[in-house]
């Protein structure tokens, strides 16, 4: 039974966590980067399996009860989108050589991270999917089994963080001509925007 319940919560995580999001483009941007990726890595692993915990500990009843507050977020974050979209459109449409646009608005250490948990924490899906979704879907397993289940979803978070980040190095060879970060950031920047007009025309 524990084993059922940690693989039930790894796939349903891996489902909820894999779908492209503006987290996992600048994941995969800071690991072409090779810019502060295992602060990255280990920022959004924290924050996902914090939020996996409060959920399964019974906090996502208190998400819904806080309509507000997912507001508040849902502007935000696509204030933060929009911002970010525009700055990859910037860099996609001014190009340059394959050396200055991997160094492109590489920013500080302190940026890097302060940029991570803005497209971490403004996102008001990720409270939905962890904290709530993934919270329900725990109650279907008694007792101790529930924290299997929130085990298999935080194993799902760390082994996609991991690959992503640290894999994008596989890629490099690609983005050694700089066309090929033109088309990465306006692929970024036309996601972004269309996330942040998601956000704004989709009521949660």
């Amino acid at each position: 039974m524990w084993i059922a319940a940690a693989l039930a919560g790894l796939f349903a995580g891996a489902g909820l966590i894999i779908a492209i999001g503006a987290q996992n483009a600048f994941v995969l941007r800071q690991g072409l980067q090779r810019r502060y990726v295992g602060m990255v890595v280990l920022a959004c692993m924290g924050a996902d399996i914090a939020l996996i915990l409060a959920g399964v500990g019974g906090m996502g009843a208190l998400v819904l009860q806080w309509p507000l507050l997912l507001q508040v977020l849902r502007f935000g974050g696509a204030a933060f989108l929009l911002c970010y979209g525009l700055q990859a459109g910037l860099r996609a449409w001014r190009g340059g050589s394959a050396l200055a646009a991997a160094d492109a608005s590489g920013g500080s250490r302190r940026q890097v991270l302060l940029a991570c948990l803005a497209f971490t924490l403004l996102n008001p899906h990720v409270y939905l999917d962890t904290m709530v979704l993934l919270g329900s879907l725990s109650t279907r397993y008694p007792g101790e089994l529930r924290w299997a289940f929130a085990a298999g979803a935080c194993v799902a978070s760390v082994l996609w963080f991991c690959g992503l980040g640290f894999g994008a190095r596989l890629l490099q060879p690609v983005f050694r001509n700089a066309a090929a970060w033109r088309v990465l950031d306006a692929g970024v920047a036309a996601f972004m925007l269309c996330l942040a007009l998601l956000l704004l025309l989709r009521p949660l």
